[in-house]
């Protein structure tokens, strides 16, 4: 994949999961308007579970077979690509088919572990999509290994509308109908299945008509399963276990903080892990990029790797960490330096500001861990990702038992940080190992500069100016306002000071007009 072809793939894919997850987390806002803080916390427990079921019943089949068909491409075979799409479809039904087991099997033990029997009905609502869902991924794969990134990208904004959808129409139902919080939770965890079927049903229409189909039938015996089974799961278990990074955190929260909110009120747990979720909401904005790189990074670093262009590979991973930082300093420096106006805009109060806070500064180096964490599976170096992201999550949970007991939430974003940042920096070792690359080039250190230099005033104002006091209106305004000043003032700055990587730029033509 060429750069400016793995750049325009990138930016298809960070527009469609920008525009998912500013569906896909906002939504936070209205249910927790409208169904309180306890929805959200039962929701917030919830949910990474579902996600860590859905990435291990899925098990990175999408992103083994990109990577294997980029290979089959490479070797021209369409026979190999027939089989890699047919085995990965029999395997997501088998895995998805036990996982569902497994999580209504074990939904009551579960729920006890997370927060309580109000988690349960949620619980059960969602692993119905379980059985859906690793089909429908199976499509966006094998778009992802012919590059072809608009599939993925459209079916992710149509799954997430009709989800949102659901879950505000079913929360603001369930609330005048006065159902129980435990039940609205379950109404609103039901919506994933939904949005699951329409995207499903997209990828299936578009398949049909695409020119990427293999026309020809080739016969399929078990003995194809068998081996094509194996490989591509001895390939998609490792890139599973990364791709898990944020929602295993997430897990390793939803088992330990509450038992360790040991000075909480009894009943206030799942209230403050309400309030956390907001941390956690903007956390998925702010590492929207990062997010979106992962898709077309992997393939096409396979297909580099595979064909023995080390030095575009290099270019690629320079030019990868480069937007990575590029985007990620502004955004933490703006969720730390508005976290109390932010938190009364869209929370209505001040509660958790300092998690939030603590949790923007983390995105800069969840960013990182989760491109890093790519750049390894794309270097077929997956299991070593696999094993430095487990050994982050052991260090998440004992970090946890540290700081929260006296810290409560605010304890739990800084555990967050710091485990995040020890895996940057593990990637960023073994990286290097790969390919001698720089940890932080000239122009690396001027984005950071640019964003200290521009933020220490930022704080200083709402520090003098008691934001505590303003009004949702005012708060929301002053929020736009300061976003705005600061990204132009950010953006001539770093024009001014040559704070980029030019051949990067070169690539992308909107840019490239500005240099």
């Amino acid at each position: 994949m060429k750069a400016s072809t793995f750049l325009k793939s990138t930016v298809i894919l960070t527009v469609a999961t920008l525009t998912s997850k500013i569906l896909g987390s906002l939504f936070r806002i209205p249910l927790q308007n409208m169904a309180g803080d306890e929805v959200l916390g039962i929701f917030s427990l919830v949910y990474p579970v579902y996600m860590v079921a859905l990435i291990l019943s899925v098990a990175g089949i999408p992103i083994a077979i990109s990577k294997l068909i980029a290979e089959a491409r490479t070797s021209r075979s369409s026979e190999d690509i027939y089989y890699i799409q047919k085995t990965a479809r029999i395997l997501a039904l088998i895995l998805g088919a036990i996982t569902l087991g497994g999580l209504i099997t074990f939904s009551g033990p579960l729920a006890h572990a997370i927060g309580g029997l109000s988690t349960e009905p949620a619980l059960i609502a969602v692993s119905f999509t379980l059985l859906a869902a690793p089909y429908m991924a199976v499509d966006r794969g094998y778009f992802q290994g012919f590059e072809d990134m608009k599939p993925t990208a459209i079916s992710q904004v149509i799954e997430q509308f009709i989800r949102v959808l659901i879950i505000l129409t079913a929360a603001y139902v369930m609330t005048a109908l006065q159902f129980s919080d435990a039940m609205i939770a379950a109404g609103v965890m039901l919506s994933s299945l939904f949005g699951v079927m329409g995207s499903m049903i997209y990828l299936k229409k578009r398949l049909r008509h695409s020119s990427f189909k293999v026309t020809q039938t080739y016969t399929y015996q078990l003995r194809h399963f068998k081996m094509w089974g194996k490989k591509i799961l001895s390939v998609s278990v490792p890139i599973a276990i990364g791709t898990v990074t944020m929602a295993l955190f997430n897990v390793v929260d939803s088992l330990t903080i509450p038992h360790f909110l040991t000075n909480a009120a009894e009943g206030q747990t799942t209230y403050l892990y309400g309030i956390y979720g907001r941390g956690l909401a903007l956390v998925q904005i702010a590492t929207v990029f990062a997010t979106s790189v992962v898709l077309p990074l992997i393939p096409s670093l396979t297909t580099h790797v595979e064909s023995g262009h080390r030095q575009e590979a290099k270019k690629l991973i320079e030019t990868t960490r480069w937007l990575t930082h590029l985007l990620s300093w502004p955004i933490a420096a703006l969720l730390i330096g508005l976290a109390v106006p932010l938190n009364i805009a869209l929370f209505t109060n001040t509660e958790g500001s300092l998690m939030i806070a603590i949790t923007g500064f983390s995105s800069i180096f969840i960013s990182l861990t989760l491109v890093g964490t790519a750049i390894l599976q794309g270097m077929n170096a997956p299991r070593l990702a696999a094993g430095i992201i487990l050994i982050g999550a052991l260090m998440k949970a004992g970090s946890n038992a540290l700081l929260v007991p006296q810290y409560e939430i605010e304890g739990a974003a800084a555990a967050s940080g710091l485990t995040y940042f020890v895996i940057m920096v593990l990637n960023s070792f073994v990286i290097m190992k790969f390919v001698p690359i720089q940890v932080l080039p000239l122009h690396f250190s001027k984005i950071i500069w640019t964003t200290l230099l521009l933020g220490g005033p930022l704080g200083a104002v709402f520090v003098m100016t008691q934001p505590f006091e303003w009004s949702r209106t005012v708060s929301f305004l002053v929020c736009v306002i300061t976003a705005l000043l600061f990204v132009f003032l950010y953006a001539f700055v770093l024009i001014k000071w040559r704070a980029y990587d030019y051949e990067a730029v070169k690539t992308v033509p909107i840019l490239s007009r500005f240099i």
